[in-house]
């Protein structure tokens, strides 16, 4: 007999078959979100972490059960001559044998916890530091979980060594996604590449994840973005891994530190503050800098973290001290994950904001020409369509697309907006757009505004400068 106060509601056979199919298809889809975990943003809601394994409770109930099986290690008392007994020879030498087998003791005995002085960091020697040296330890510890190292070979002869992220963790399939530096797998040497816009690279080339235990695995090549200089490799792995903590807002001047890891997988701690700066020629102009006095260590890939551990920017390029904010980096991996590529609207130009000039520069072209924001054109390159609109080197963008801009980092997520939207839609690369910009040209001093015709592409793009060759001389 049913209980009391309970009533069974008989519906149509149909609608229950139908609510069924719509309940199970509902749960599958959450299933199947649940299994993927990507790195948080700090716009975004929180994901839970994958649970890691912790060597406590366990540990220490097996370790208690077993401790008669795991004697205590041997005293290792200094010896010493009590004052009334050292005018004898005989103490004297037995001290000197007994003094030798404690050194010989002493230098086999290794206690890792007593390791503390090599190597060591900013975060204890620099003592400039004070004031931000606990939040920073604390920062550094959170942020270090999801650092690890790659190694790339090619031809079995190594080829480069990168710092990369743990941002995707795969529960069903037990593999991980690292974000790293297009570097890992860069053609040339330094030298050789510093005075190009986009590189060669080994896309082939064999890449070794070298974990956190000391353990490594290959990792597959998914993506390489050229124009930002960042690669996504997949790895297979036994137990979930850290995912890190990112954090779209960065501020100039700001504390921050440079991680990577050194040959042994110590951590390398770098300090430094965020810095705008006008770029020099084959610079990106989405560039931010890491300012500081050590230039000793290579961690290209590895993260800039904040003073809560979020990863503001990923290194780029150490040497040039340049990173990709995290910002830039948000969109791309959207667009990734969506498109399974990253379209940008290339506009055949480079810029400077207005706001990294010097103040008397700025109060002078507001006072001067009614210009309060907008970006500097510095390079136009050589018969691109920007040339053929009459666009030169000195003139102030102010709009794009109908808004105000007044920085790279904007102009940035714009022109990766647009990519998006037209890859989206049209499903093609390479393809032509328009876009509409408002121009002040800094040589005719006057406004107007124009179409221009940008093509979208998923490469890096090249800034070809203007050259002509001299085939005459002048005298014959």
């Amino acid at each position: 007999m049913p209980k009391a106060g309970r009533r069974r509601r008989r519906g149509d056979p149909d609608t229950d078959t139908e609510a069924r199919k719509k309940k199970k298809t509902t749960k599958r889809s959450l299933a199947e979100d649940r299994r993927l975990m990507f790195a948080a943003f700090e716009s975004e809601k929180t994901q839970p972490q994958p649970k890691l394994d912790r060597a406590y409770d366990d540990d220490v109930v097996e370790s208690s059960a077993e401790e008669s099986s795991y004697p205590p290690s041997p005293l290792l008392h200094k010896p010493y001559i009590p004052d009334e007994l050292a005018h004898r020879p005989d103490i004297r030498a037995a001290y000197k044998h007994a003094e030798a087998e404690y050194r010989a003791g002493k230098s086999c005995r290794f206690v890792f916890t007593l390791d503390r002085y090599s190597p060591r960091s900013c975060l204890s020697n620099d003592r400039s530091l004070l004031h931000i040296r606990e939040p920073a330890k604390d920062a550094v510890l959170f942020a270090a979980n999801s650092v690890v190292t790659l190694s790339s070979y090619l031809d079995d002869e190594p080829l480069n060594r990168c710092s990369g992220l743990w941002i995707q963790w795969d529960d069903k399939k037990n593999t991980a996604m690292v974000l790293t530096s297009a570097h890992l797998i860069r053609a040339k040497e330094y030298d050789e590449w510093k005075n190009e816009w986009t590189g060669e690279y080994h896309r082939e080339a064999e890449v070794i994840v070298r974990l956190l235990d000391d353990t490594t695995a290959e990792a597959s090549l998914l993506y390489l973005q050229e124009h930002y200089e960042f690669a996504l490799y997949e790895v297979v792995v036994d137990k979930p891994v850290q995912l890190s903590t990112f954090n779209d807002n960065v501020n100039s001047g700001q504390d921050v530190f440079r991680l990577g890891r050194d040959e042994n997988l110590d951590l390398r701690i770098t300090h430094g503050r965020v810095e705008y700066r006008i770029p020099i020629r084959h610079e990106r102009c989405h560039y931010m800098y890491f300012s500081n006095d050590e230039h000793r260590f290579r961690d290209d890939g590895g993260p800039v973290i904040d003073l809560e551990g979020k990863v503001v920017g990923i290194v780029n390029n150490q040497i040039n001290e340049t990173f990709l904010p995290s910002s830039i980096l948000h969109k791309c991996l959207n667009s990734w994950r969506k498109l399974k590529c990253v379209p940008r609207a290339h506009l055949g130009m480079t810029f400077t904001s207005i706001k990294l000039l010097d103040p008397i520069c700025i109060e002078r072209i507001r006072r001067k020409h009614n210009i309060a924001s907008g970006i500097i054109v510095e390079q136009v390159s050589k018969e691109s369509n920007a040339e053929k609109l009459g666009i030169r080197k000195g003139d102030i963008i102010e709009r794009f697309n109908g808004e105000y801009i007044s920085s790279t980092t904007e102009l940035e997520k714009m022109l990766l907006d647009i990519g998006g939207d037209q890859f989206d839609q049209a499903k093609v690369l390479n393809a032509e757009i328009g876009v509409r910009i408002q121009i002040f040209c800094a040589t005719k001093l006057c406004r107007r505004v124009r179409n221009l015709t940008v093509i979208v592409s998923d490469c890096g793009e090249n800034i070809i400068e203007g050259t002509y060759p001299i085939t005459d001389g002048l005298w014959k």
